[in-house]
């Protein structure tokens, strides 16, 4: 199954440029605002979960974080960050994985995962995301998580999303986390589609 979704996400990223895919941004505005006010420091550890090609490394590379890893299932995604960055891509850690078969080797400050929670559609692939959370946090790790809201969209490239509300995520995450904060967000995508996002901030306790 890993090796089926690693050939879809890297097909996608082979035929599409970064900034033409629905969750393109060109700043991430919801996750800077959310640790913003979080008041992390620079040198707090990070890992961006499917952060493939997103801006979100190089908008903290530029605050002073020295601290960051990026996973994706997709090497062609991660191949655009690291050109974006240049030199600086050295800096950081960069892991091609599943993140449902991946096993962490160490502990992160902030776990953060915008829309790749939603593609874990059954409860066997939800519960290894945990199960990789749990052992790459500790007490007082915080989680900011994004997926598709209620009024979402039901699929995305081509595959089925599972829709949250607030409640509905805390309950994935309610026997080791504790929910600091959430929020809805309306994504344009660069068609000028419009997408529904529910944001939610955990702390493990």
């Amino acid at each position: 199954m890993t090796g089926e979704k690693r050939e879809h996400w890297d097909e996608v990223y082979r035929t599409k440029s970064a900034d033409s895919v629905s969750w393109y941004q060109p700043t991430p505005e919801p996750s800077l605002r959310a640790l913003d006010e979080l008041q992390l420091p620079a040198m707090a550890s990070l890992i961006d979960v499917g952060g493939g090609a997103s801006s979100l490394v190089n908008r903290l590379v530029e605050r002073g974080w020295s601290d960051l890893t990026v996973l994706d299932i997709a090497a062609p995604a991660l191949e655009v960050a690291k050109a974006r960055l240049r030199d600086e891509a050295a800096r950081i850690a960069w892991v091609v994985a599943d993140v449902t078969s991946w096993q962490p080797d160490r502990h992160y400050d902030v776990w953060h995962d915008r829309a790749v929670f939603h593609f874990l559609t059954e409860p066997e692939q939800r519960l290894a995301y945990r199960r990789a959370l749990e052992t790459g946090t500790a007490p007082g790790s915080v989680v900011i998580i994004a997926t598709f809201a209620p009024d979402g969209p039901e699929r995305c490239s081509g595959l089925p999303v599972q829709r949250y509300d607030a409640v509905a995520l805390t309950t994935e995450f309610s026997s080791t986390f504790a929910l600091q904060r959430d929020w809805r967000e309306e994504h344009t995508t660069p068609g000028g589609g419009r997408q529904s996002f529910q944001w939610c901030v955990f702390r493990r306790r």
